[in-house]
């Protein structure tokens, strides 16, 4: 029996490997954008923290009047690192979906590379076994031509 040989192999193992690459780019996104909510999660923490602190400071008695504006600095720049971590989260959002995109369209690759190779060695069998049966056919002719003739 031939061994089947799919002739695209070599453009199959590269289309693995690219899918390979975009599911790591895929995760390396996740991963950035798991770091941004920590970040975001930790800074409304702190802004939490300081408008506690905030209220104390502002209670009724004797106002630190520094010590409320230096709060409401810290304040304005949490309110800004806020605003920054938003716009980095939207940013790898739209990036996820871009490598997303990438890894599907890798898969689909992939899985036609994977679905002809499987037609193809469908195919390789049954000739090969059409080939078995007839030429088994013949040796079993002979010999019914030998038994005939003897």
């Amino acid at each position: 029996m031939a061994k089947f040989k799919f002739r695209l192999a070599t453009l199959l193992r590269l289309c693995e490997v690219a899918r390979d690459e975009r599911r790591e780019q895929l995760a390396r996104a996740y991963q950035a954008d798991e770091i941004i909510e920590q970040d975001r999660a930790l800074v409304a923490d702190e802004r939490r923290a300081l408008q506690r602190r905030n209220r104390v400071a502002s209670a009724p008695g004797q106002l630190d009047v520094d010590r409320l504006l230096e709060g409401r600095r810290y304040e304005l720049v949490l309110q800004s690192r806020e605003q920054q971590l938003a716009q980095q989260h939207q940013d790898v959002q739209a990036e996820i979906e871009r490598r997303r995109l990438a890894l599907v369209d890798a898969n689909r690759q992939v899985r036609v590379l994977e679905t002809l190779r499987e037609k193809q060695l469908d195919h390789h069998r049954r000739e090969e076994n059409r080939r078995e049966i007839k030429q088994l056919d013949e040796t079993a002719g002979r010999r019914a031509a030998q038994e005939d003739d003897e």
